[in-house]
């Protein structure tokens, strides 16, 4: 296995300690901030669907240095499959609802806040009632880690977008997520961060 792919464990593996792949530029400044964009299309199948970030312009894992991502900022957003309207649920007293997330791992179903792969994750929930007249739809988001107070450290090739749910919704529709990064070389804190906490 390539020293730049699988995070940190292939190179302690090879008998590395953190101290060798840690930048000999400790106080080197990130980088401005900047923005990666990604969408997954959900076929309102009740069937899962993942899309692959690339990350390998970014994230290079090295002996002598190592740059690593970190996200600050995740912003999501629901439109229809015209691209229009946030998605809603279908006919009379009905519950469409979905869950996403964004993972270090790629992964075939949605998984919970405790997998160490989980970056952010959340949900829509659109519902339906024939008896209301001025309101016929509620739309509600589950809460969003969208915000971390030191940023979200990764050091993986990619990232995986995912999202599943039900058939109530009118048609299939798109989730697209919005990612403040910045760039960074490694120290040994953060290499040490990355070993104890993912990937």
């Amino acid at each position: 296995m390539a020293p730049s792919r699988g995070g940190l464990a292939p190179l302690l593996g090879q008998g590395m300690i953190i101290g060798d792949i840690v930048s000999i530029q400790r106080h080197m400044a990130k980088s401005d901030s900047f923005f990666i964009r990604a969408q997954v299309t959900y076929g309102n199948d009740n069937a899962y669907a993942q899309t692959a970030i690339d990350l390998g312009s970014f994230v290079n894992l090295g002996v002598k240095s190592s740059t690593l991502l970190r996200i600050h900022r995740l912003s999501p957003q629901f439109f229809d499959a015209e691209g229009t309207f946030i998605p809603r649920a279908t006919g009379a007293s009905k519950y469409a609802n979905c869950a996403w997330q964004l993972t270090t791992q790629s992964q075939t179903a949605i998984v919970e806040a405790d997998d160490k792969s989980v970056i952010s994750a959340g949900g829509l929930l659109s519902c339906t009632d024939a008896s209301q007249i001025i309101q016929e739809q509620d739309a509600t988001t589950s809460p969003n880690v969208e915000e971390w107070t030191n940023g979200y450290l990764v050091g993986v090739d990619e990232l995986y977008l995912g999202i599943d749910g039900n058939s109530d919704w009118v048609s299939g529709f798109n989730l697209n997520v919005v990612l403040e990064c910045t760039l960074e070389t490694a120290t040994q804190a953060s290499a040490t961060a990355l070993a104890l906490s993912q990937q």
